[in-house]
């Protein structure tokens, strides 16, 4: 039998059923870890990308940390100007003086502050307080007529048309004790005349004014503030600017290199420059010369396509740098319809109030409930699978290339920079914005409210100052920056190989193209 079996036999386990399905679990692991090593790329594997050198790949620590250190002064130095600048929105209050039989129906006639093309915007809000002393929360539904009428330069009255179903308008009095929320009456989106005859009148009060007897009501003005305007003309004019020098310099420093042979951050961040220019809108002083509502449609545009571009820019990143075939299909479809999506809806929901009450400045987003709150819910739920996709996609890079030199040098910073942006966002967008971030450029609704310009200043000089570190981090470097003996090379085991790296292949000999990133070390101590 043995020499029949040439010397081999064979056993079925045994030990029962457990024993079985545990072996045969057992030889499937050690399977999958055999065929591991050559499924996902690892420290050992060929190179799988080459570029162009970029300058992380020979910057010491000691310059890393200067980066940073430079991007947070800058950043600091911008929220440190924007909270010694002026209050983003004055107020003006006005105190109703009708007879006390009106006092629930009006009419109210007001006339407004003086307004300049540069007060941009004008909201009517109304604040009722009574004498009720009961512990009571209640909630009253009533309308109210608005007329508005101009008054130009020559002193003449131009009255402001309102569609049909503008003249009467539900609103909702929410009250507890004797305060009541603020009702929004009017909303106009641009400012054509420099003062504003306004004409309100309520529907329905009666009652509610004869049980909790309406108090007090007063009305307040409330528009941007022409000295902040001047002050976003002239830091986006100077953001502008320094992206254009950003931008040909980078362009300057890549041109010598073909496109093809560009790592897919330095196609990137080409392309996001410009981007970041038309983010600072060259055409924004125009909104400020027209009268229409053209310009404020176009600045929505480009800041939406810009932030975007940014998330496209995220999930591109993660994923192109442990794939080399980038498919449209395969590679950049899936990526376009979500962040497409998400366009699509965050510009729907920053221009749907603005058309809607440029049309009808009586319009309130409450009144259209099931559209608006339907793009909101869909808008949250793209981004929730962003989210998702995004996390996904980082792990999978983790797990792959934190082994690689370079590679886990570029993930690093990335990531670095990204929860540098994110975590900016979160925090000025939470304790600033609220829940009115989506809606009508941060101030359509009251909850929102504005004390000085570091808001603006924060998330503009943030993302300005995040691009231009990535420019620096990825423009292209000195082929030979350091020598064999190097410090760098002794104190940083990540750049031990500085002269074999993957981004210099093309520029090196054949022979070089075919090491691994790394070598098995030689072990010296085996003589045979």
């Amino acid at each position: 039998m043995d020499g029949a079996n040439l010397g081999y036999s064979y056993q079925l386990p045994s030990g029962g059923w457990n024993f079985k399905i545990r072996n045969a679990l057992s030889q499937c692991s050690d399977i999958f870890s055999e065929f591991n090593k050559y499924i996902a790329p690892a420290y050992h594997h060929d190179r799988c990308e080459r570029s162009v050198t970029m300058r992380l790949y020979s910057m010491h620590k000691r310059e890393f940390v200067m980066v940073i250190v430079a991007f947070f002064a800058c950043f600091g130095l911008a929220v440190f100007m924007g909270l010694a600048g002026p209050p983003i929105t004055l107020t003006t209050e006005e105190k109703a003086h009708v007879n006390a039989s009106e006092t629930a129906t009006g009419p109210y006639i007001m006339q407004t502050p003086p307004l300049s093309t540069y007060s941009q915007q004008l909201w009517v809000i109304a604040k009722l307080s009574t004498a009720n002393t009961d512990d009571e929360i209640y909630d009253k539904s009533f309308q109210i007529s608005v007329l508005i009428d101009g008054i130009t330069v020559e002193r003449k009255i131009d009255h402001v048309p309102i569609p049909e179903g503008g003249q009467n308008r539900t609103r909702h009095l929410k009250c507890e004790r004797q305060v009541c929320e603020e009702i929004v009456i009017v909303h106009l989106g641009f400012l054509e005349y420099g003062r504003y005859i306004i004409t309100v009148r309520f529907y329905g009060l009666e009652s509610f004014h004869q049980r909790y007897t309406i108090k007090d009501l007063n009305f307040y003005f409330k528009r941007f503030n022409p000295a902040f305007t001047q002050v976003e003309i002239w830091f986006r004019l100077i953001f502008l600017f320094c992206t254009f020098a950003v931008t040909c310099w980078f362009g300057n420093s890549l041109k010598k290199y073909p496109v093809q042979d560009w790592s897919i951050e330095q196609k990137w961040v080409s392309i996001l420059l410009p981007l970041l220019m038309l983010y600072n809108n060259p055409l924004f002083p125009t909104t400020f010369l027209m009268n229409s509502w053209f310009p404020g449609m176009v600045d929505a545009l480009l800041q939406t396509s810009f932030l975007c571009a940014i998330l496209m820019f995220w999930l591109c990143v993660y994923h192109g740098l442990r794939q080399n075939e980038r498919r449209m299909l395969t590679f950049y479809l899936p990526k376009l319809l979500v962040v497409g999506s998400l366009w699509g809806a965050a510009l729907t929901l920053a221009t749907w109030l603005r058309c809607s009450e440029l049309e009808d400045p009586t319009y309130n987003y409450v009144l259209d409930t099931s559209n608006y709150y339907g793009f909101k819910v869909f808008f949250f739920s793209v981004g929730g699978i962003y989210i998702v996709y995004l996390s996904l996609l980082i792990l999978r890079a983790y797990s792959e290339l934190r082994s690689m030199p370079y590679f886990d040098m570029r993930l690093r910073v990335l990531t670095l920079f990204v929860s540098i942006v994110v975590g900016v966002i979160a925090v000025v967008t939470v304790r600033q914005f609220g829940a009115g971030v989506l809606e009508d450029s941060f101030a359509s609704r009251l909850s929102t409210h504005y004390r000085t310009s570091a808001q603006f200043m924060a998330l503009y000089g943030l993302l300005n100052f995040y691009l231009y570190t990535m420019a620096y981090v990825y423009s292209p470097g000195v082929q030979q920056v350091y020598g064999q003996h190097s410090s760098i090379t002794k104190d940083n085991p990540s750049f031990s190989m500085i002269n074999d790296s993957d981004e210099e292949v093309i520029y090196g000999s054949d022979e070089e193209s075919r090491r691994p990133l790394t070598r098995a070390p030689r072990n010296t101590d085996d003589s045979d």
